[in-house]
């Protein structure tokens, strides 16, 4: 039992220092941004699902902040029904990718 506990341990430490590893690519993100920019690249733009609220603009975000709020909406930690299931089918590099080509944006 120790010697599982170990290997899980390891392997827990093996996966966040290969997600603190990845390096977004603003220029791999050109095909991955499809489906942001139908809501955020539209200044001003309302959603009405579930609720009507302002929808973001995400140019000129900070990387690391879009990591993380990406990461929040993966793991359920922010409740956006849309973006929990957008940002679910994401791997790690593909946020890191999208982050890097927001962030780029003025």
């Amino acid at each position: 039992m120790k010697k599982l506990f170990a290997l899980l341990a390891l392997a827990t430490v093996a996966q966040v220092s290969a997600a603190a590893d990845v390096k977004g690519d603003a220029n791999a993100a050109k095909y991955k941004v499809a489906m942001c920019v139908g809501c955020h690249g539209i200044p001003g733009y309302k959603a009405s699902f579930p609720e009507v609220y302002r929808v973001p603009m995400l140019g000129g975000q900070s990387e690391k902040y879009l990591v993380s709020a990406l990461n929040a909406y993966k793991k359920g930690e922010r409740k956006h029904p849309t973006m929990v299931g957008i940002a679910g089918g994401l791997s790690d590099q593909d946020i890191a990718d999208v982050a890097a080509y927001y962030a780029q944006q003025k």
